[in-house]
């Protein structure tokens, strides 16, 4: 037996009662063409029927809905849709929902009550409960009594309950999950939990067994025998299938305090503060604040000044301890380093003909080579001793020729 409550406000003026049952899914369409009534036709034919319609929610008296139910829409050309799935704590209780729909376009507003009355069923709770995260489909697709009704005919033909209700369905952005990239039609996901009689079936058992949960441990699709009867609809991921038993579950009883009355105890009249404010002195934290660092800086400064230029040497006195033989040694040193200067300013070199113009810059005439073509350059010395110690040995050599003669 399919479990599902869909309603749609009437075109009365008058508070909507509906009357859900706990523990079974509620779902509640908010019709755009219904509040199009409630606002004025516009001159031009056609233009009332693309409106754009939002709908704002909330318990009466609060500034938000009860803690069970949800509201969606996707955009304000789409209808709205309030789902939910009260538990056996709401039986009995009446909650009042305000449904106050905007006009887009004309900033006009109507308002309507729902009065929901959760009634209590015989078959709450259900035992066995599985709960299927869907992978190709989104919350508004899957509250269409035909989508959902598709999925509970094919999760019945799996497990072959008695009874079988939709407990609740939530999306898969409230467990965590991330907005889908806008690419491929990729869609949220939804997790849906369904109720019934009678115990898992073995194709539902079969991804408790370890070679399915090592391929899940794995990211691989787990082998299902009974995918097949999802797969042309519903794309399920196995993986993150839950099944509960909820006799088996130990319950956890929370032990509260007393509320009490709520009245504070007598603690004694109130003593405001003075309008006339005492002044404060802030001599104190000046001496702290800018005296101190400023005396602490004066007293390096002045170590500092006595090490810079009372504790300086001087040349005479670091002449007069200074070893003789260390200062000959400096002045030998000295003299050498200058006399190499003067030499090096006196040297009559050639520049190296890669570094000499091939123009002139002022004329622009091509300047003719320092030497002929069948000038030979590699004896060419590269400094001027070099050409007296060529000279020198020449003389040596004829010298030697002539003592042999």
């Amino acid at each position: 037996m399919l479990f599902l409550v869909v309603t749609i406000l009437s075109r009365s003026h008058a508070d909507l009662n509906v009357y859900p049952s706990a523990g079974v899914l509620f779902v509640h369409v908010l019709e755009r063409e219904y509040f199009k009534g409630e606002f004025p036709p516009y001159p031009k034919s056609g233009d009332a029927s693309n409106d754009p319609i939002t709908f704002n929610t909330n318990l009466m008296g609060y500034p938000d809905r009860p803690g069970w139910l949800r509201y969606i829409q996707r955009t304000p050309h789409s209808d709205g849709v309030l789902y939910g799935s009260p538990t056996a704590e709401h039986v009995g209780k009446s909650t009042v929902i305000e449904i106050t729909a905007y006009n887009r376009r004309s900033f006009e507003t109507a308002r309507h009550n729902l009065v929901i009355n959760i009634m209590a069923t015989e078959e709450f709770p259900l035992p066995y409960q599985a709960e299927f995260y869907i992978r190709n489909m989104n919350v508004e697709e899957m509250l269409a009594s035909e989508v959902l009704g598709d999925f509970l005919g094919a999760v019945k033909n799996v497990w072959q309950p008695e009874r079988l209700n939709a407990i609740n369905i939530t999306s898969a952005l409230d467990r965590g999950g991330r907005v889908p990239l806008p690419i491929n039609d990729l869609k949220e996901g939804v997790y849906v939990m369904v109720g019934a009689d009678v115990s898992f079936s073995s194709c539902l058992r079969e991804v408790e067994n370890p070679h399915n949960q090592l391929r899940c441990s794995q990211e691989m699709e787990p082998v299902i025998s009974c995918d097949k009867k999802f797969r042309a609809q519903f794309h399920i991921d196995w993986c993150k299938i839950s099944l509960v038993d909820i006799n088996k579950v130990v319950p956890v009883y929370v032990t509260r305090p007393d509320p009490g009355s709520g009245v504070l105890p007598e603690i004694g009249e109130y003593n405001p503060p003075p309008e006339s404010l005492k002044s404060r002195d802030y001599f104190s934290d000046f001496i702290v604040t800018l005296a101190v660092p400023a005396a602490v800086a004066c007293v390096l400064f002045f170590i500092l000044g006595y090490t810079m230029c009372c504790r300086r040497e001087g040349v005479k006195k670091r002449n007069m301890q200074t070893p003789d033989i260390q200062l000959v040694h400096h002045n030998s040193i000295q003299k050498s380093s200058k006399e190499l200067r003067s030499m090096s300013k006196n040297r009559e070199i050639s520049w190296p003909l890669s570094t000499l113009p091939v123009f002139n810059p002022v004329s622009g005439e091509v300047v003719p080579p320092i030497h002929p073509d069948n000038y030979e350059t590699t004896s060419m010395p590269l400094m001027q001793t070099q050409n007296k110690q060529q000279q020198n040995t020449q003389n040596d050599t004829k010298r030697k020729e002539k003592y042999l003669l």
